[in-house]
């Protein structure tokens, strides 16, 4: 049965870290929010109760966003028990590095088909499902800009989902729906904090002007504007929320 609410966000991949931080943030914006999930549904299940908890309203939707089917579920599921979809936050992603010349086709098949044909299945629907003066919000990596070595396969994606964003937006912009990309550097999540030692992470640090690793809640907070009013003229960007590491 549909319920009346006044903004309606899906977030993808939002059982954890960053995800996690854009559902909840968005909630506590005034959005109600889709959880998108992969496979922990206990996780996105913990997500949902801290918005709920806190006031918010949020459901949560297992999908995998690599199938275009699974992906109108989402909207079909948001649209069914809410009527609207106003903003899509496309954040699912996977990571697997390696140097080019030692990449496998299975880890290069598994990033294009998460981080490139998730990110597009979601514009596409979005693209079709949003009601005006929505917003598209993709995720990419600062890592397009720096080049790091062994990030080849996964910045490949994320360059491709940056070009599939500034188009979006010149063939959205009529309708009023903004279409951008944000693109962290190093975020002290508990995936990227996972087998670095304390002078691996140094490193790291000293790259950043700002001095410090970034943090789910700073990456959070971009896309709060982007979703809001006020990021209302922005549009075919990509925002590099990085600390100034370049």
């Amino acid at each position: 049965m549909t319920t009346t609410a006044s903004r309606v966000a899906i977030v993808t991949g939002a059982s954890r870290g960053i995800g996690a931080a854009l559902a909840t943030r968005l909630a506590a914006d005034g959005f109600t929010v889709i959880v998108n999930y992969a496979g922990n549904a206990k996780a996105a299940a913990k997500v949902v109760d801290g918005i709920e908890r806190s006031g918010g309203h949020a459901i949560s939707v297992q999908a995998d966003v690599s199938n275009p089917a699974a992906v109108r579920r989402i909207f079909d599921m948001a649209e069914e028990a809410y009527g609207r979809v106003d903003v899509l936050v496309n954040n699912a992603g996977v990571m697997s590095l390696s140097p080019i010349a030692e990449a496998s086709d299975a880890d290069f098949d598994a990033t294009i088909a998460v981080n490139l044909k998730g990110s597009f299945n979601g514009m596409r629907e979005a693209a079709r499902r949003l009601r005006p003066r929505g917003r598209i919000i993709n995720f990419s990596t600062s890592v397009v800009g720096t080049s790091l070595p062994g990030y080849g396969v996964y910045v490949a994606t994320k360059a491709a989902v940056e070009g599939l964003t500034r188009i979006l937006a010149k063939e959205l912009g009529p309708k009023g729906i903004t279409v951008n990309s944000v693109a962290p550097g190093p975020v002290a999540t508990d995936l990227f904090l996972m087998g670095k030692d304390e002078e691996t992470l140094k490193r790291i640090t000293g790259m950043i002007p700002l001095g410090r690793l970034g943090e789910v809640d700073d990456i959070a907070g971009v896309v709060s504007f982007l979703a809001s009013e006020d990021g209302g003229w922005v549009n075919g960007q990509t925002l590099r929320a990085n600390g100034g590491m370049v």
